[in-house]
């Protein structure tokens, strides 16, 4: 059992670790003078990102998995 909680613990820690990181890189593209976007565009990443961590939680609840597997801003 104790391998299987460290495994856990190794892997939680490395995942949340890279999203932090690659969460305060998608914050880096607010930066006007280098991107340009819209409001919508904005709006559709924060949900989807929500929507992600909604399923997640889900996800430790027992239930199913539905998450689409590809983003894209525009189709």
């Amino acid at each position: 059992m104790r391998d299987k909680k460290q495994k856990f613990i190794d892997l939680a820690e490395s995942r949340v670790t890279r999203t932090i990181k690659d969460i305060r890189l998608i914050g880096n593209l607010s930066n006007k003078s280098a991107y340009s976007y819209s409001e919508d565009d904005v709006k559709k990443i924060f949900r989807t990102l929500q929507k992600e961590i909604d399923v997640a939680k889900t996800l430790f609840e027992g239930k199913s998995d539905d998450r689409d597997r590809v983003f894209k801003l525009r189709e």
